[in-house]
């Protein structure tokens, strides 16, 4: 039996408004250290299970093709459908196939467990950033509630590197298993807590089926690109990216026709909401290519053990701790746009510190880049969250997040291709020093991705303020 669950007030903190927030915040944190600590513990799967290297790829690739291409259609499915109905279910399929992926036995058990926890990450998370927007009034009520979700979103990723290392100590299958263990509890109060909200609209018009299909496919050819990228031919990669580019456009040609879309193409019109998912993505990109450079560089050049490795990234983590306590205020004061760009700014120097990078670096030279990252992520994060959803309709709420999450895993998965065939093409022997050269040269792909989102927001920020300068004018010229 369903337990009803009444909605927080709207415009203030209550209790009960933090308990919903707080049930909300723990799923992603959950769902942000289950992306992140497979990496550390890969090496131990392909031991225990005989897995090839390709096959090793494809348990995080797997989970990327899971959540790319269905996280869209998770956000719109969460407006159709309920959102508390949605994130619910999500949750529980989340629980059941991280358990399966525990207990698996063969290689191709693990990758189908974490394609399948992929999809359910691809429903859990827009619909967890739908049910805020929209239980929230907007202001500045949502926006705390936003710089909190987000920053312990960000801190789970962060930190993931650092739980996988130690749980990997005692054994891979506890990276399955953890998650369980902290999500299951999470379950009942996500039916005590968060409001049932409005029944779902009832026009008569249907489910656009050939619009989820189109998405899906294309979104699915477009993610599978990106991952098998540096390991197959040209050709193979142009076959998949235009197979992809005609789904997606066969899509767009059934929206604009269709009596209920799936996406409402206009929303793409919303030059801010463009720029925010155009940022998200370069800065989750920007730390993916960076945390993959790193972690091949303490393990396979310095010898460093995963548990050391992941407590080096620890530093990493400030974010979870700023975000909430540190962002809010400057949020407040100077604007989304201009905290953003602080971030980004941040985040280009940290990323340009760590380009000398040396055989025999102490860990001391490295904290520098480790400390600022996170900063840069605890402010940038949040406001481009905020930035993603705001002045979107109640009805179209999950659909931006979706769009943002997309965005974000796009993001991720290009930017560790493309710092991986920089890496694999600048690398020249088996030399330690060699090594260090690739990964030198592919260092510079965060720096590059840090930039562009520091253009982005700057080109924001300016046609604000032409748009400032010009309501000004008008209001003191004579009438």
């Amino acid at each position: 039996m369903t337990i009803p669950a009444a909605a927080p007030t709207p415009d203030r903190f209550t209790a009960r408004a933090w308990a919903m927030l707080l049930v909300l915040c723990g799923v992603v944190f959950l769902e942000g250290i289950d992306l992140s600590m497979m990496g550390v513990a890969l090496p131990s799967m392909r031991a225990d299970l005989d897995m090839s290297t390709t096959a090793l790829q494809w348990v995080v690739s797997a989970y990327a093709l899971g959540y790319g291409c269905f996280v869209l259609l998770g956000g719109r499915a969460a407006d159709l459908l309920g959102r508390r109905r949605m994130f619910v279910a999500a949750l529980a399929v989340f629980i059941a196939f991280s358990g399966l992926g525990g207990l698996s036995s063969e290689g191709w058990m693990l990758i189908v467990a974490r394609f399948v926890t992929g999809v359910s990450a691809g429903f859990l998370t827009p619909a967890a950033l739908s049910i805020i927007t929209t239980t929230f009034a907007e202001g500045a009520v949502r926006n705390r509630a936003l710089l909190v979700y987000a920053g312990i979103a960000a801190g789970g990723v962060s930190l993931g590197m650092v739980v996988g290392g130690l749980l990997t100590a005692l054994n891979w299958r506890w990276v399955f298993f953890a998650p369980v263990l902290a999500a299951t509890p999470l379950l009942p109060l996500a039916l005590r807590l968060v409001p049932a909200g409005e029944p779902p609209a009832r026009d008569g018009r249907g489910f656009d089926v050939a619009g989820a299909l189109s998405i899906t496919g294309g979104m699915l050819l477009a993610v599978y690109t990106v991952v098998m990228a540096p390991e197959v031919r040209v050709a193979e990669t142009a076959a998949t990216a235009l197979a992809a580019a005609a789904l997606l456009a066969a899509f767009a040609a059934i929206e604009r026709r269709s009596a209920a879309p799936l996406v409402r193409l206009g929303i793409l019109r919303s030059v801010p909401l463009v720029r925010a998912n155009v940022s998200a993505a370069v800065l989750v990109g920007s730390y993916m290519a960076f945390q993959f450079v790193v972690v091949l560089y303490l393990q396979q050049v310095r010898g460093w053990s995963s548990v050391e490795t992941g407590l080096a990234l620890t530093v990493v983590g400030l974010d979870a701790i700023l975000a909430p306590t540190l962002t809010p205020p400057l949020v407040a004061r100077f604007g989304t746009a201009r905290v953003i760009g602080a971030g980004f700014a941040i985040a280009i120097l940290a990323y340009a510190l760590f380009l000398p990078l040396g055989l025999d670096w102490t860990y001391w030279a490295m904290l520098p880049t480790m400390a600022l990252i996170g900063v840069a992520f605890a402010l940038a994060y949040g406001p481009l969250t905020i930035a993603a959803t705001d002045g979107v309709d109640d009805a179209e709420q999950g659909l931006a997040g979706g769009l943002l999450n997309v965005s974000m895993q796009f993001g991720a998965a290009l930017g560790l291709a493309v710092a991986t065939a920089i890496a694999v093409a600048a690398t020249d022997g088996a030399s330690a020093q060699a090594q260090l050269d690739g990964f030198r040269a592919a260092l510079v792909v965060p720096v590059a991705a840090a930039a562009i989102g520091a253009v982005a927001t700057a080109t924001g920020v300016l046609t604000r303020r032409r748009v400032a300068d010009r309501t000004s004018a008008s209001r003191l010229s004579p009438r």
